[in-house]
This record gives C-alpha cells, structure tokens and sequence, in this order.
C-alpha cells in the first residue's frame, strides 16, 4: 500500500520559507494551504498533533517555536539521509561502547545479556529521507514532541523530564521517488547515530536470523479502514517494532513481552494513520489528502456565514458571533456559549447554577436540561477535518466547533491512554469526550426581527 497521489509542486513566495525549506524538515502556516515553496519542493506529507493546540487550537498554546509545534510538514531534502541495515556483528557486551565509539555509520545494538550483544550496522540509502520525532531537542530530532495532558496542556520544556515520550521516539522514511511511500519505525538515532535496546528491553531473533525489538512504552499506529474520509471506521491499534514490523499490542504499555505478528498489516502510513507515543498522539495527512481538506480562509468564510445569520441569545436577545480564528483563546462579549447536554446556544450569564451539582453543571432555560455550559470554539487546525462542511456540532465537553462529519468521525476513535486505556477525545484540545456520543448539534435561535 502506498501513499496517495503524488506530492504536489508549489511556487515561492516567501524567503522565510525558502530558508525554511533548506533545513529539509519545513513547516506550513496552515494544512491545506501548502502551495508557498519553489516548484522543485515534494511535500510527502504532514503530522499534527492531536490536542497539541490547547485551548489555542492551531498552535501550541506556548507558540509554535522552531522544531516544537503543533504540526510539520515533511518535504524531499536537498540531499537523501535514509539509511538501511547493512552488517551484523556479535560481541562481547562490555567491549559494545567500544565498538560504537569507533564507528561513523548508524546502527542499532541490542543487549542480549551481560556477556553478549549484536550490533546491526546501517548504511547511507540514497533512495530514502528520515526524519526523527521525539522528545529531545537536540539537532537529530526534526519534530520536537511533548506530552499532551486531556484538556490539551502541553508540558513544558522544563517538565519534559517526567515525559513518557522518548527522547528519541520514531522515525519516518519516505521514498524519495514516486510514489513518495513513508513507512514508521519505532525508535530514533541518537546524537552518536545509535539506537540502543538494552537488557530488559523487548528483543528477539527473527526467523530469518536478523534482530528486532520494541521500545519501552511503544511506538502505536492505528490505520483508519476506508481512509480519512466520512466513510472511514477506526482500524485496530497495532504495535511497531524498531525494524518497523507490525505487532498485535503487548498486554500492557511496557510489557516485555511483544504480541503477536502481524504478517497482513505493514508500517506504510496512510492518509489518516494515527502514530502515538505515549503522550501525544500524531495525525499523518499525506498530500493528496490535504487537498480535500478546507484552507483557513475556508474555514473564516464559514465563521463570518454562521455570524451572518446573527444568532441570537434566546433569553438575552443578545446578537451572537464568533471570534476571529486569529483571537481563539480569549472570550469574547459576543462568544457563543452552549449547554453540552441538549446543544441550546446562548449568550453568556451568570445563573442556572445547580447546586445540587456542586455549582458545576446549569440547568437551560429553555429544555432544563442540566449540564456543562461552555464557550463555543470554532476548531483552526484544518488538518483534522473530513469536510468543509458547515459548523453545526460541538464536541462534549470543551465546545470545539466543526462540521457534522468530521465530529461524528473522531469521537468514534478510541485513542491510547496510560498502559491500557483508551478514550476517545477532541481531536482539538485533546479533553476526553463525554456523552452518548461524545458531540452535540447546536440550537441556535435565529434573529427575532
């Protein structure tokens, strides 16, 4: 299976881009809008992180800062970096930092006791590009990730130290020719070009006398059956080895012993693959996939549609409209506000508390239905939508606004969390879905002149 369509070519237009584009890892300001680099530029695709934008939906809630950010884009460097296995040697374990220390090649070594390793040597592929995700922000690293807390905190740089990311997470491969296929691999080279699976990791010998193994918390990849699309189902979560084999999960997280092979499934990322890492989950879009997806000048054409019907507070008689995409983040006078159990719209006020609740749900005015009150937000991260659909459901609880299909889509995804759980969640802020169906349609009260 490969990835859909091909990259496509895209004219300049700006120098910080160009510079941008030097760096072979590149950066878009929006999914969707990716014709700003030279026509020589093959995009092979995109990853976003899901709640990675907080309650500032489309960046990081700290600001999309170099390599850290809420998405990247993924293009052809000027120079292949891919590399493949080559020679595979077996020594003595104490003489193994000796033997990495005079080597110039990556590799990858695995500690099969205290008395023996193997070390798998790597070699240049001129046919290939890597690009590594992790935690570290050390130069190897292209996508910088942090943990991604329910509610879509992300932590800072200062508290990546209880992250359960690894520091060196993954890695992509794309073909540098048509059709551009990217595949995943569990773990990432170090600053020394290694990868190194010590004594309790999970490791093995395959049939064919190679050597593979898994991470400590694991690299999960989740392919959607039928694509990203409104007739799409949620595939199952698979494992992926260092050696970018496919694996029925582990028992639990970190687990030393692997699942069960996958021989059916294999580690190609599609248009909608899920990548987590336990503590952030990534949205692989490839660029066919991008073009159907709307532009953010699509998405503020819809906002000022919706404000131009001038909804209106059903009680306050109050016209309601929704905030620039460019002030997501700070409630305004005229904010939408919605009662998550039923979907009236209102503006805001300060009663209908329950105290029965705890002060935390309200009761609406118009059905008395109890339940959460929140601003409505309409979601900025193109890259997450199915359509360009009207803006007409909400997730529940955080209000996050978007079209029908792309809130029925997400909120039937059961995303990882912890070792074992898994819950499905705004693909926004990253906060945990509640209800029957995890969103609502929103009632709005049309103008009464």
């Amino acid at each position: 299976m490969v990835l859909e369509g091909s990259p496509e070519a895209v004219s300049s237009q700006s120098l910080d881009l160009r510079r941008s584009c030097a760096k072979g890892s590149r950066i878009f300001p929006s999914a969707g809008e990716g014709s700003l680099l030279s026509k020589e530029a093959v995009k092979y695709g995109e990853l976003i992180v899901l709640g990675g934008a907080g309650e500032y939906n489309g960046s990081l809630a700290s600001g999309d800062k170099g390599r850290r950010r809420s998405r990247i884009a993924l293009f052809k460097r000027p120079k292949a970096n891919g590399v493949k296995p080559d020679v595979i040697h077996h020594i003595s374990t104490p003489l193994i930092s000796k033997a990495l220390s005079n080597k110039g090649q990556h590799s990858i070594s695995y500690t099969l006791s205290r008395s023996h390793s193997v070390i798998v040597e790597y070699t240049h592929d001129c046919d290939t590009d890597m690009f590594q995700i992790g935690r570290s922000t050390e130069n190897m690293i292209d996508f910088v990730v942090t943990d991604t807390a329910p509610g879509g905190s992300c932590t800072s740089e200062g508290q990546s130290a209880q992250s359960t990311i690894s520091r060196y997470a993954c890695r992509v491969i794309c073909e540098r020719n048509p059709p551009y296929t990217a595949r995943i691999y569990a773990a990432g080279f170090d600053s020394s070009r290694n990868i190194f699976l010590g004594e309790r990791a999970a490791k093995w010998r395959t049939p064919d006398g190679l050597m593979d193994g898994l991470t400590t918390n694991g690299v999960l990849v989740m392919h959607p059956t039928g694509g990203f699309s409104e007739d799409s189902a949620p595939g199952v979560w698979r494992e992926i080895s260092v050696c970018g084999n496919v694996y029925a999960l582990r028992d639990s997280r970190s687990a030393q012993q692997r699942g069960k092979l996958v021989q059916s499934e294999s580690n190609v990322l599609q248009d909608g693959s899920l990548i987590d890492l336990c503590g952030a989950t990534l949205l692989w879009r490839t660029t066919a996939g991008l073009l159907l997806t709307p532009t953010l000048k699509q998405l503020e054409a819809l906002r000022q549609e919706t404000n131009a019907a001038r909804p209106q507070c059903p009680v306050g008689f109050n016209t309601l409209a929704f905030p620039s995409l460019a002030q997501q983040g700070v409630v305004d006078k005229q904010q939408p506000w919605v009662y998550v159990n039923c979907g009236h719209v209102h503006g805001y006020h300060n009663w209908g508390f329950r105290k029965e609740k705890g002060g935390l749900e309200r009761e609406c005015p118009m059905c008395r239905r109890a339940g959460p009150y929140v601003p409505l937000w309409l979601g900025c991260e193109a890259g997450l939508y199915l359509d360009a659909g009207r803006p007409t459901h909400a997730f529940c609880p955080c209000g996050h606004v978007c079209s029908q299909k792309t809130v029925q889509y997400w909120a039937q995804i059961p995303l990882p969390h912890g070792t074992h759980a898994f819950h499905a969640a705004c693909p926004f802020c990253g906060t945990w879905l509640t209800g029957e169906r995890g969103f609502v349609r929103l009632i709005f009260q049309g103008p009464v002149d």
